[in-house]
């Protein structure tokens, strides 16, 4: 398809008309003022825009969107811009209208009944959480960027996060959705039903799309009764394989009350103590893997001390595990929560890596790790294999740092060697390139690569139904 972009009187009479619907005061021109709004949140890449601009409320962007439709202009929606593959940054051409969410900030209805909460697509997740915990319940959806990520964004890409295991991604989160449609109409599909057999699951389209379908505006979210208590435990462990198998030992002694179930190598947890020494150090010795387990209850505190005790005391007595330390306050499993959010954190401040979000089978992640791993080390000895991620659902952060007294930037210019013996190893155990990040203009080409012939074929029948003209976030995914 060929784009007929507005030019002179008709491009500033087009950008005129943003001004008019969103308010002049919400219409960003001046290029140091956009600069926030076109940098990759990992400041590896900075986009062009023609403007940005900031809607209040779902009628503003459909119209907005409506008049880019018209005028045959790119939209890029962008909730908190904390996304991790370009998905919500602009190219570089400057064609594109930036369409930040932010303003549709609030939170329309809490139903206990139901056990559902609607809210749009600008409410940055911490601030749902605290609603419903206000309301006496529970939204699930945690991630280290809580403080500032979107509900939009997360649905947008489907967002993962550390209680998966038991609550699931951001999608069996969501009952229903409002979303803007590329020819800037409003599909109304905020329907608290957890049963509705009424024709195709349009939702389930939207979600994941990283905005190149057409525009959340809103959600109906999934609430939960608010666990009587939560209990956290790190486990000593000699390798993966034994972390699987503590897994299972875990998932037959606690059931549904396994809440979160998360790897860390031993190098991660050097890497936390070497640039954030004031967290605490559970053990005198250094053991090959741990993993960091969290059970919640909604019977009592000692119900789930008794699950924790007894499942970690079976391990240890079997020799799956080393070693334990099951925290005996809020603030002791506040610090071992810590070492797992602080690794992203210390790989920064050790220098760059080239990082990996991946899936895969559960059962396979034993024999990738060990594949994958003396894979590079045959092909770049000495680097350096951070693994850590959310076991539990088959979610790692598998990222490669250099050999020591190598260089960083050097060693990044080989980051498509490197992407190659990753990403062609979790094809060989039948995973995913990409679990919680999306695909976004960085693994686009790697899609192509791997993804199956017939489905991105269909895929692309689903862009090209609903986003006939190609102006929604294009270059992303497809």
């Amino acid at each position: 398809m060929t784009e007929v972009q507005p030019a002179g009187a008709a491009l500033a009479s087009f950008v005129a008309g943003l001004g008019a619907i969103v308010g002049e005061a919400h219409l960003v021109l001046d290029p140091a003022a956009m600069t926030p709004y076109l940098e990759d949140w990992r400041g590896r890449f900075t986009g062009r825009a023609l403007a940005v601009v900031l809607p209040a409320d779902t009628r503003a962007v459909a119209q907005v969107v409506a008049a880019c439709a018209e005028a045959r202009v790119p939209v890029v929606p962008q909730g908190g811009r904390t996304g991790l593959v370009l998905g919500s940054v602009p190219d570089a051409s400057g064609s594109a209208v930036v369409l930040s969410l932010r303003r549709l900030n609030r939170i329309r209805a809490i139903d206990a009944a139901n056990r559902t909460m609607t809210v749009e697509a600008g409410c940055i997740l911490y601030d749902v959480q605290q609603a419903a915990l206000e309301a006496g319940m529970l939204f699930p959806l945690s991630l280290a960027s809580e403080g500032s990520c979107t509900i939009g964004g997360n649905l947008a890409t489907n967002a993962g996060g550390t209680a998966v295991l038991r609550y699931g991604n951001t999608r069996e989160l969501c009952l229903g959705l409002e979303v803007v449609t590329a020819r800037g109409q409003v599909w109304d599909g905020l329907r608290g039903l957890r049963k509705d057999n009424t024709g195709y699951a349009l939702r389930e389209l939207f979600i994941g799309a990283e905005g190149t379908l057409g525009v959340i505006t809103a959600a109906v979210l999934k609430l939960y009764p608010q666990p009587k208590a939560a209990l956290t435990a790190l486990v000593a462990l000699d390798s993966p394989q034994e972390a699987l198998a503590l897994l299972s030992l875990m998932q037959e002694r606690c059931g549904a009350a396994l809440t979160g179930y998360e790897l860390m190598s031993d190098l991660c947890l050097r890497l936390v103590h070497t640039h954030f020494p004031e967290l605490p150090r559970p053990f005198a010795d250094h053991y090959p893997q741990y993993a960091l387990v969290e059970l919640s209850s909604n019977e009592s505190e000692d119900h789930a001390a008794g699950l924790v005790e007894s499942a970690v005391g079976a391990a240890l007595e079997s020799g799956i595990a080393l070693d334990a330390v099951l925290a005996r306050s809020v603030s002791q499993s506040i610090g071992l929560w810590k070492l797992r959010e602080h690794i992203s954190m210390a790989q920064a401040a050790a220098g760059k890596n080239i990082k990996h979000d991946i899936s895969l089978p559960v059962s396979n992640i034993p024999d990738f790790i060990d594949h994958t791993d003396r894979a590079l080390q045959a092909a770049f000895p000495g680097c350096q294999v951070v693994c850590f991620g959310h076991l539990g659902d088959g979610n790692l952060h598998y990222n490669i740092a250099p050999p020591a007294g190598t260089g960083h930037d050097s060693f990044l210019a080989h980051h498509e060697s490197v992407n190659r013996i990753v990403h062609d190893s979790v094809a060989r155990f039948h995973g995913s390139i990409s679990a919680e990040h999306g695909i976004g203009a960085l693994k686009r080409e790697e899609l192509a690569r791997y993804k199956d012939p017939v489905e991105l074929d269909m895929m692309r029948a689903v862009k090209a139904a609903l986003d006939p003209l190609g102006i929604m976030n294009p270059g992303k995914i497809l």
